[in-house]
């Protein structure tokens, strides 16, 4: 069996960026999970023990606290300040974008809408910087029900799929006067996606290798099942079946951007060894 991996695959900009940043800043802690990946997580705890706090109340008694690569909210940002903590901020950049977009729109007199899910913390994250607050939605049936004023503008979680974007931003582009649509999709995230959706309809069977409370990585999970419906999504190479192989001539292989090279090529090492 072939084995194939995406054009476009794991680590982005920002989650390598973030590693990097909590590699050398040792015995901290993060504000929520750094990134969406547990294995990673552990072995930065393991070699570098760097831990991890539920939110910013907990960082009290912490001397280094490093902001999480999806953004932490305003609120959570001002109780960081205010206990005196070491601020370390690991922030992607393409999230601090929307950021500073829903602060200055807002102040402008714009009504806010994110493309994303309201329960992420990127989108908690982003929401919290607009004067007014922002409204959360996922399809246009949801815009449908908001009341909106003339004036509108609209981001996008970073790692949403831009087709589904496009489709809000239309609805909103027919049914108010004036809407400013920034596309805050991060380059990575279309890439990887493209690049998965090509292998996908090519590959016998595909493997999706990421954070299952990764939401880049469930995009991608569910774009190779929509091109293969012989598509699995799994964190470690421990959670590989022998059967999903059996009769397969090419096995596809993307992974999230949260996803490590060393867990990537621990998959791969164990399905070149898969015999059926």
């Amino acid at each position: 069996m072939e084995i194939k991996l995406a054009k476009n695959y794991g680590f982005c900009f920002g989650v390598k960026r973030a590693i990097n940043i909590a590699e050398n800043s040792q015995d901290a802690s993060t504000i929520g999970p750094l990134i969406h990946n547990n294995e990673e997580i552990k072995r930065l705890k393991a070699n570098f023990n760097v831990d991890t706090l539920k939110d910013a109340s907990e960082a009290k008694d912490v001397k280094k606290a490093i902001i999480r690569t999806h953004g932490i909210t305003k609120g959570d940002l001002n109780t960081l300040t205010k206990s005196g903590t070491k601020i370390i901020d690991a922030t992607c950049p393409f999230v601090t974008k929307p950021q500073q977009i829903c602060k200055e729109m807002s102040e402008e007199g714009y009504d806010v809408v994110i493309f994303g899910d309201e329960n992420h913390p990127e989108v908690r994250s982003v929401q919290s910087y607009a004067k007014n607050g922002a409204k959360v939605v996922l399809s246009v049936r949801d815009v449908d029900t908001l009341e909106l004023r003339q004036k509108v503008a609209i981001v996008s979680q970073t790692t949403r799929k831009v087709e589904e974007f496009l489709k809000i931003v239309n609805y909103l582009c027919v049914n108010y006067k004036e809407v400013r649509v920034f596309n805050t999709i991060c380059n990575a995230t279309s890439e990887n996606q493209d690049a998965a959706r090509d292998l996908a309809k090519e590959a016998d069977v595909m493997i999706v290798i990421g954070g299952k409370n990764s939401s880049n990585t469930k995009q991608l999970f569910s774009i190779s099942k929509e091109c293969c419906s012989d598509s699995f999504l799994i964190e470690n190479e421990k959670e590989l079946k022998k059967e999903w192989f059996k009769n397969k001539n090419l096995c596809g292989i993307t992974a999230g951007a949260s996803t490590p090279d060393w867990i990537i090529q621990k998959v791969i090492g164990k399905i070149s060894k898969i015999k059926v």
